[in-house]
């Protein structure tokens, strides 16, 4: 038996044994719980009211502490205290930074504070501390809050049960979709930016009247965000139509700019709207950086002279530039324009994490507003009734008011021998006793009356609302046409700023336009290593190499040029002329800047051409003719053109021109053929160019018939066989060929063609 005592647990334990869970268990459970909590209280809004909770808690905070849009300002740091005291028990630092975004007109459409002091800018700078800025509430927090002690909405114990808050707000301002939201929980974000309230009361509208109204309808009515910081959307309709009814996509957002004439005929950009998100000092700032590295080569100067409103001048480098690709290079590479993500992750019913179309969006606030009406309808009953019957209770008394003043004055229990006497119920005798002396007047028997009447009217019209589906949303109507009105687009407030337009054409290409042309000499080394010399060199015999290494290929470029790799693969690989390494050292391996496997080599290396056509052929004696724009890969990994099979390797590319193709063979026999026999494709083996009993392909050239054969010699001479010399190699394609010309090359090779 074993005698060891039964050590006692940690604190609060009990003094029971530790209990032995699985790690993995725990692991599960917490972290569930972990992002439970997240995704319900923190990162994600909820669909009826639009808040998160900490937005939330401060707003009913301040209501608690009368900041009404009418009375005075209060310090950020008690209200931020309380929020932090009696609802949201989390650092001071996050409650103030989202209570200093709600008051920031940059960052909300629709502020729901209404700040009074430093509460950043669009700059970047940061509020000034919380004991330092005042705030209260605007005309949209309240109406965010109106009818919240009228039973509305179920309210529930706070973090330490002390207290209670609202699970929701009656949000009678269809705030979610007006001011947006951001944040991420876990697994999941959201994302959803601000809108017009004039056009999403239109739709709310609509959506009263035709339930069943088509996703097409309502995206006519609502036609896009409406950012605070106004700006350009360019994105084409049936994008924005699929992202609103998918509750997931994206806007591609520009600013605002004009250009502006100045004197001898050059002129400037103005931008007078910024895309919203954006801080314009990190803007000027990343301009001002991206132009010392010569990424803007269209640009010449940049400067802020922003005061109330926004202003950034962007200078041309001449006054030849077209202010369209200027604006389009700087769209390109620059927060000049960004994408902004629509991700509708919201809370329904507050407790279901779901990806909502902005139908749903819409029909799920109408739906609350329904509620909050119905239950604020009931509240309003039951006062009704209650003063009813107080008032019955008070008629009673006037009409047997000698009675009622024995009884009080005389018996040992006035309350009782009132209830017994006059049939009262316990609300009537209690009013009757504690009515004041100065109100038994005829004048406030009259308007007893008075008043039992406009609340008899007043029950059977919420009766009435009560039963009807139709009256509720007349009601839920007017409600949405008073918000309409309020917030109308012939407001300040309501007016839109974030417009519409089509991307322009632009017939430049603008990667090229990015980079600043300059000439260069670019050198390719047997074993791969590539590199650029600035200028145009002829002299390449001075070049200096790894040990076992030298010249393969070298020619010249400019800067905005794409080169074009063959590799022995078959494969096509695109690099940019501007981003190789400069000619100081040995550079690097192209092996680094695509994925060229080990056991392949580049077989040739060119300027590329967009307008020319290839012939491409491998060992095997295959080979067709590819246009060379589709040669061009996206990717590091490059793209598949010519299919070949080992021991086979790609070998030839040279450029198309004229109508015959020489083809050379290991074994020197040469082949002479019309180009029209090779086919035109953009990926495949082809057709067979040349036949070979032993040996392979080693070259192929195409030639114009006027003008002959060219070939380079042995010492770099071109030498070139006019067609009348050529007759006896003439043949069909796929023939064997014959010995080729005395004279030609030991190395099998018509020479460099590209």
């Amino acid at each position: 038996m074993n005698n060891k005592p039964i050590l006692p647990g940690p604190p609060g334990s009990g003094g029971f044994p530790p209990e032995s869970v699985e790690l993995r268990t725990a692991l599960e459970d917490r972290y569930l719980a972990y992002a439970l909590s997240t995704i319900m209280h923190r990162a994600l809004p909820d669909v009826r009211d639009g808040l998160k909770p900490v937005h939330r808690r401060i707003l009913y905070a301040m209501r608690e502490l009368r900041l009404d849009p009418a009375g005075g300002y209060l310090k950020c740091a008690k209200i931020v205290g309380d929020v932090m005291g009696n609802l949201h028990p989390h650092g001071d630092q996050a409650i103030y930074d989202a209570l200093a975004r709600l008051a920031q007109d940059f960052a909300v459409r629709y502020p729901l504070v209404d700040g009074q002091g430093n509460f950043g800018n669009i700059d970047g700078d940061n509020p000034a501390a919380a004991r330092y800025t005042e705030a209260r509430m605007t005309d949209v927090a309240s109406a965010i809050l109106d009818g919240l002690d009228e039973d509305t909405v179920d309210f529930r114990p706070n973090y330490d049960g002390r207290v209670e808050e609202p699970v929701v707000l009656p949000a009678a301002f269809p705030n979610l979709l007006a001011n947006g939201s951001s944040g991420i929980a876990v697994g999941m974000a959201t994302n959803i930016p601000p809108h017009n309230v004039d056009e999403l009361c239109a739709a709310l509208l609509h959506l009263i009247k035709h339930p069943n109204a088509t996703i097409e309808k309502i995206v006519e009515l609502v036609p896009g965000p409406d950012f605070p910081t106004g700006g350009v959307i360019v994105e084409p309709r049936e994008q924005i139509l699929e992202a609103y009814k998918t509750g997931r996509g994206g806007f591609r957002l520009r600013a605002k700019w004009a250009k502006e004439e100045t004197t001898r005929g050059g002129y400037q950009i103005v931008v007078t709207e910024i895309p919203y998100g954006v801080q314009k000092a990190k803007l000027v700032e990343k301009i001002a950086e991206l132009m010392t590295e010569k990424k803007l080569p269209l640009l010449g100067d940049v400067r802020d002279e922003s005061a109330e409103e926004i202003r950034l001048i962007l200078e041309p480098k001449t006054r030849v530039v077209d202010p369209l690709l200027l604006m389009e290079s700087m769209f390109r590479i620059t927060e000049l324009e960004v994408r902004f993500g629509l991700n509708m992750n919201v809370l329904s019913a507050g407790q279901i994490p779901n990806v909502l179309s902005v139908k749903d969006v819409l029909s799920q606030w109408l739906e609350h507003r329904v509620e909050v009406l119905v239950r604020r309808s009931n509240f309003r009953l039951k006062k009704i009734e209650h003063r009813l019957e107080v008032l019955d209770g008070y008629l009673i008394a006037y009409l047997n008011i000698d009675e009622v003043i024995r009884i009080v004055r005389h018996e040992d229990d006035p309350k009782a021998k009132l209830i017994s006497k006059f049939k009262l119920s316990d609300v009537q005798a209690e009013a009757i006793l504690n009515l004041r002396l100065r109100s038994l007047s005829r004048l406030e028997e009259v308007e007893i009356k008075a008043e039992h009447d406009k609340l008899s009217k007043e029950r059977r019209e919420l009766k009435q609302l009560l039963k009807s589906d139709d009256l509720q949303w007349e009601h839920i109507t007017e409600e949405v046409k008073a918000t309409r009105e309020k917030y109308s687009k012939k407001t300040a407030l309501g007016r839109r700023r974030t417009l519409f337009a089509d991307a322009p054409e632009i017939d430049a290409d603008l990667d090229a336009v990015l980079v600043e042309k300059e000439p260069i000499t670019v050198v390719v080394s047997d074993k791969g290593w590539i590199r650029a010399l600035k200028g145009h060199q002829d002299d390449t015999s001075k070049l200096e190499f790894k040990q076992g290494d030298g010249l393969k290929r070298a020619f010249t470029a400019y800067t905005t040029d794409k080169l074009v790799v063959f590799a022995t693969n078959g494969k096509f690989f695109t690099l940019e002329a501007g981003a190789l390494p400069g000619g100081r050292g040995h550079g690097e391996p192209v092996r680094l800047m695509v994925e060229l496997e080990e056991n392949h080599d580049i077989a040739e290396i060119f300027v590329h051409d967009p307008s020319r056509k290839l012939l491409v052929a491998s060992t095997g004696g295959y080979g067709f003719i590819v246009p060379e724009e589709e040669v061009i890969a996206s990717t590091r990994k490059g793209k598949q053109i010519l299919n070949v099979t080992e021991p086979e390797e790609a070998r030839v590319c040279v450029a198309v021109e004229g109508d015959y193709v020489a083809t050379i063979g290991e074994n020197r026999k040469m082949l002479v053929f019309k180009l029209e026999e090779v086919n035109e494709m953009t990926r495949g083996k082809g057709v067979i160019l040349q036949r070979f009993k032993d040996g392979a392909l080693s070259d192929a050239r195409c030639f114009k018939k006027s003008e002959g054969l060219t070939w380079l010699d042995s010492a770099g001479r071109e030498f070139t066989l006019p067609w009348s010399e050529l007759k006896e190699w003439v043949g069909e394609r796929a023939q064997a060929g014959r010995l080729a010309p005395k004279g030609f090359p030991r190395s099998n090779s018509f020479g460099q063609s590209l």
